[in-house]
């Protein structure tokens, strides 16, 4: 059967593939028929209604799924092939019904709609009309090409289910407890834990997990989900403001398994085929450039400082009510609270592989990852989409703000069998300064400015 998917007209380049992935989740074949990022009115090909319903029930970018009765280019044509639908119409004829008319890009007044909705009288509905919560829902879609005097395409649906859209207004981050600075916006956190395929029974990890709004996404979906980041502050929060307090906000506590602090470089995790999806947001090491732990200079920092006896980085001072943490330490190996690891500076096309080569050794064949990646708007500064030989591309969501962008790439983990390996090559990156490693930071402070190549330094 044919049913028409309204999607909101935002992050449009997001909207098809946020589908696909939740017909993939609910293993409901789609096929879609006519789609348009300029249009919110998109044709589907679904087996039944039971699968319209399991397909939209948790998209963010759908306000709902109607049951396509028919299409047409002018109001005379979609009556003819309304008409054509008259088997069904019975099955309605004594239920409360309601219509609707969805004009998008154009404007009716109130009698203009009443005109289009008696003609449809020949319906033979004879329930009552009520304008909520009636039994049947039907919609006439409008759509409105640019100062045009009439609608380009017309269609006319029953209504069947409503997207997941509510759920942008729970994870408002103006209502959480504990967010940051770089906390992402819920509506798009919501998206990437879609596109991951966060679901019951799925484990999924967050590299760079801030105040845990990817965690919290994954744990409405019904996964469970854990993260790490860096810097240990963010992760540790305050007393009552942190990502426990708010996974308890949501009463989703029995979702987070918990945080720990490291870099992508030096990590504890286990290399070994474990998670159903990593999805993250990396630094893009603009406001402070990107670092991870060593030294920059490699012929330093390799020999152990010892203070009263003991390596700095196990040195704890022995103070009343310090003795028991101070063996607790010494026998795990772990350094003090006080200590600060050394830190040098990380290239972001580095940040990117290292991203794919943890999610190409951790996750679980057909595993997704969900990253994010800013890029220049021009061609000239547009950063390449990182590859692996073990990922697959699924698709790429842009976000488009003035002169830059960021993308939202999706990867698939391929099986062992069917990986190239002499595929996988990796570039090294020369530089000791942030703007050296990281060229889309220099050009985001050169105003992403085309560097024009003057005529005689091409001539040998």
């Amino acid at each position: 059967m044919e049913y028409i998917i309204r999607f909101v007209q935002v992050h449009e380049t997001f909207r098809r593939p946020e589908i696909e992935a939740l017909a993939e989740v609910e293993q409901t074949p789609v096929e879609f028929l006519l789609y348009d990022a300029a249009s919110p009115f998109c044709t589907v090909k679904l087996k039944d209604e039971r699968q319209a319903r399991a397909l939209v029930k948790r998209s963010v970018l759908s306000k709902a799924i109607y049951e396509l009765w028919a299409s047409g280019k002018n109001y005379d044509e979609l009556h003819r092939n309304v008409q054509r639908t008259s088997s069904r119409w019975p099955k309605y004829k004594t239920c409360s019904f309601r219509f609707d008319i969805d004009s998008y890009g154009g404007k009716r007044n109130r009698d203009e709609h009443r005109r289009l909705i008696d003609s449809f009288l020949y319906l033979g509905f004879e329930g009552p009309i009520l304008m909520k919560d009636p039994e049947q829902a039907f919609c006439i879609f409008e759509h409105w090409e640019e100062h045009a005097a009439q609608p380009s395409s017309l269609h006319f649906g029953r209504w069947v289910a409503d997207g997941g859209r509510d759920a942008i207004t729970k994870y408002d981050l103006k209502k959480r407890r504990y967010i940051s600075t770089t906390s992402m916006d819920c509506e798009l956190s919501l998206i990437t834990a879609n596109l991951a395929l966060a679901a019951p029974g799925k484990i999924l990890y967050d590299p760079f997990v801030g105040t845990g709004g990817f965690p919290i996404a994954c744990a409405h979906f019904g996964a469970q989900s854990f993260g790490s980041d860096l810097d240990g502050r963010v992760l540790r929060g305050k007393p009552k403001r942190n990502i426990i307090s708010n996974f308890e906000q949501y009463e989703l506590s029995g979702s987070w398994l918990g945080g720990f602090v490291a870099d992508l470089t030096n990590t504890p995790i286990r290399r070994a085929r474990l998670f159903d999806g990593i999805l993250c947001d990396p630094p893009y090491g603009v406001r402070e450039g990107l670092k991870v732990l060593g030294s920059r200079d490699p012929e330093r920092g390799k020999e152990a400082v010892y203070k009263n006896g003991e390596a700095a980085h196990l040195y704890v001072k022995m103070c009343h009510g310090f003795d028991r943490l101070y063996k607790l330490i010494k026998a795990c190996g772990h350094s003090q609270a006080g200590y600060i690891p050394p830190k040098k500076p990380y290239s972001f096309l580095a940040l990117l592989d290292d991203i794919l080569e943890l999610a190409a050794s951790t996750l679980v064949d057909g595993g997704r990852l969900s990253l994010w990646m800013p890029t220049a708007n021009d061609e000239q500064n547009e950063l390449q989409i990182p590859s692996h030989p073990c990922l697959e591309n699924v698709s790429v969501c842009v976000q488009t703000f003035n002169k830059w962008s960021r993308r939202l790439l999706t990867y698939r983990r391929l099986s062992d069998l069917y990986v190239d390996e002499s595929k996988k090559q990796r570039k090294d990156i020369n530089g000791s300064t942030a703007d050296d490693l990281n060229s889309f930071r220099k050009r985001y402070f050169q105003g992403f400015k085309i560097q024009h190549i003057e005529p005689e330094t091409l001539i040998e």
